[in-house]
């Protein structure tokens, strides 16, 4: 039997921002400064771990009482965060593993590395994980995650995201993205934001306030679709 080959649209580069951008002042030092090497992929990189729905806990999509104790729930602007991971066709992409990790409401990460003086919320851990349904839909509970300073240029502040990583079928196949909120008006002056002149891609880093899917005195609904590849991909940091 004859088999044809799939074809993938050409990536936007025009799309990526610039490996040194002068304003984000960490990309002087972490640039490449030499021609990328082509390493030849070994089976270790196209095979790994297929995760099914039995490895995830129940409370893993719940970020607002995964970490709390019996009884309790984390502090801050309750969310919903949904949407849909797709191919460049549009066709949705069933089983694929989400991890989302981000800061409390007060702008602080449960991370030992993090100093910022915002208080940590001792019902509150930070990160998440879920798989796409037969439709490519995820959801996740969480708090809203507060803006926080960064030591870049003096009194520059990141705007309130969630970071995502969307997994393949392989260790290699991970994309690693971070999603906004819509009217935020630190997006506009954030320099890693800013390194992305291209202002189709920032736009679909955005999530949308979606009241269809709101809970009426519970929580607020944010939509975010992710396309993983072609010419309308999603902006993700390690491509």
């Amino acid at each position: 039997m004859e088999h044809s080959k799939q074809s993938f649209s050409k990536r936007n580069y025009a799309s990526q921002p610039k490996n040194n951008y002068p304003d984000y002042r960490s990309t002087a030092l972490r640039h490449q400064k030499h021609k990328l090497v082509v390493l030849p992929q070994t089976l270790a990189d196209t095979k790994g771990p297929v995760f099914g729905h039995m490895d995830l806990g129940d409370q893993d999509h719940d970020l607002i009482i995964n970490y709390a104790a019996n009884g309790k729930s984390a502090i801050g602007e309750r969310i919903v965060v949904h949407g849909k991971v797709l191919d460049e066709s549009g066709s949705p992409v069933p089983n694929a593993l989400i991890e989302v990790w981000q800061a409390n409401a007060g702008g602080r990460y449960r991370h030992k590395n993090d100093a910022y003086l915002a208080p940590l919320d001792p019902n509150f851990g930070g990160c998440g994980r879920c798989l796409t349904d037969s439709k490519g839909h995820y959801t996740f509970r969480t708090i809203k995650p507060g803006p926080y300073p960064w030591p870049n240029g003096g009194n520059d502040w990141r705007p309130a995201h969630i970071h995502f990583s969307i997994f393949g079928q392989a260790f290699v196949q991970r994309l690693i993205t971070q999603m906004y909120f819509e009217g935020d008006p630190h997006i506009q002056i954030c320099p890693i934001v800013q390194a992305i002149e291209d202002p189709r891609a920032v736009n679909q880093l955005v999530a949308r306030l979606d009241m269809a899917h709101s809970v009426p005195m519970d929580v607020r609904a944010y939509r975010f679709d992710l396309i993983l590849r072609g010419p309308s991909s999603t902006m993700f940091e390690n491509k």
